[in-house]
């Protein structure tokens, strides 16, 4: 393997490691779990580091990278939700987002007409609400560890909250300036 696909490699390592995280939480083994999913977001954090700083950037990797992002959040979440740690309010919120995104992230790809080497690149506050979203799995874990943290739960659920639904609005008010924008260049 050479350094230049290291990144792909973590966001791969990323996908293995949520089956444990599942079958961690689903077993109760907090402690375990919380390690592997901490571990699972210092994959997240390097990947994209390393391949901007190394420039190794590749259509792939943009792909590979929100996929192992959503697999292992969204198994989490849903995880979280059948032992009772997550409203399902919270869990239906960030789904949805989650659907909305990829849906239209197919559809403007297909109707781009742009080139195939296209990188698919998440906005800011996407970065924000997934960096938020790990927090949340990683504070519903070690409050089951360290009881007195409950008293913060709420808070975080509505932080999360926000933040995906204000991330979903940007993908909308980015999708909308992009068709607009297309619009205005076909007519010229």
């Amino acid at each position: 393997m050479s350094f230049s696909s290291l990144p792909n490699a973590l966001s791969i390592l990323r996908i293995i490691l949520t089956v444990p995280v599942v079958l961690f939480l689903l077993n109760h083994q907090f402690s375990w779990a919380l390690m592997l999913f901490f571990i699972a977001g210092i994959t997240d954090a390097l990947d994209g580091w390393i391949a901007k700083r190394y420039s190794f950037q590749t259509r792939l990797g943009s792909m590979l990278d929100p996929a192992a992002d959503k697999l292992l959040l969204v198994s989490s979440f849903i995880t979280l939700y059948m032992i009772d740690l997550l409203p399902l309010w919270l869990l239906a919120l960030i789904f949805l987002r989650d659907v909305m995104i990829v849906s239209g992230t197919v559809g403007s790809f297909m109707g781009s007409g742009q080139s195939k080497s296209l990188l698919l690149a998440p906005s800011k506050l996407s970065k924000i609400n997934t960096a938020l979203q790990i927090t949340l799995v990683l504070f519903l874990v070690i409050m089951q560890l360290y009881p007195a943290l409950s008293q913060w739960e709420m808070i975080l659920f509505i932080i999360v909250a926000t933040s995906t639904m204000l991330s979903g609005a940007d993908y909308i008010w980015i999708w909308t300036e992009t068709v607009l924008h297309q619009e205005k260049q076909q007519k010229k």
